[in-house]
């Protein structure tokens, strides 16, 4: 089986658009809505045509606290619930970890691409991963299972963390205290 990294480049030419190259002028918001699922709404109906959420999601920027859509021609504000994307599939690549989202985008975590975990209301830990930019992907809870299967205890600064490692690296997930013996 083929390396995973770069099945980017073997995908198809299509990707996220250049946007953070774009700097058109802000037109307001728009009732677009991208549900803590991953589902998006426009005018409170859920868009099910695959193609056009794929479209929308290659133009999404992050502009401070807002999520907008991007053209060479105009910016508009959207409404997202928790994180524009879901990881919903993982796999390791030679030590890597690769998650695909809901719009088929594979992403390899490491140091431009971490994991982070925070903790949810009544759902313990939310691991999310960052996609590009400032846009991030909630990982689905079965893959938060794997996860932590897949973790480790490791000293960091002298405290005792519980964590996973890709590409080398050590993604602190919740103090060794909090996990017990």
């Amino acid at each position: 089986m083929a390396s995973l990294r770069g099945l980017d480049r073997v995908a198809g030419p299509r990707g996220p658009a250049p946007v953070h190259l774009w700097n058109p002028p802000d037109c307001g918001d728009i009732p677009m809505r991208i549900a803590r699922d991953g589902t998006w709404y426009y005018q409170g109906s859920p868009i099910g045509r695959a193609p056009m959420v794929k479209l929308f999601s290659s133009i999404l920027r992050k502009d401070g606290a807002r999520t907008v859509l991007v053209t060479p021609v105009e910016k508009v504000g959207i409404e997202v619930e928790d994180a524009p994307f879901v990881g919903v599939e993982m796999l390791i690549d030679g030590g890597v970890l690769m998650f695909r989202s809901n719009v088929d985008e594979w992403t390899a975590i490491g140091a431009e691409h971490p994991l982070r975990f925070e903790p949810g209301a009544a759902e313990g830990l939310k691991p999310y991963y960052r996609v590009r930019g400032d846009l991030w992907a909630l990982v689905k809870r079965a893959l938060f299972y794997d996860l932590v299967a897949l973790g480790e205890r490791r000293l960091v600064d002298g405290e005792d963390w519980f964590g996973v490692v890709s590409d080398g690296l050590f993604f602190k997930m919740a103090p060794g205290a909090e996990i017990g013996p």
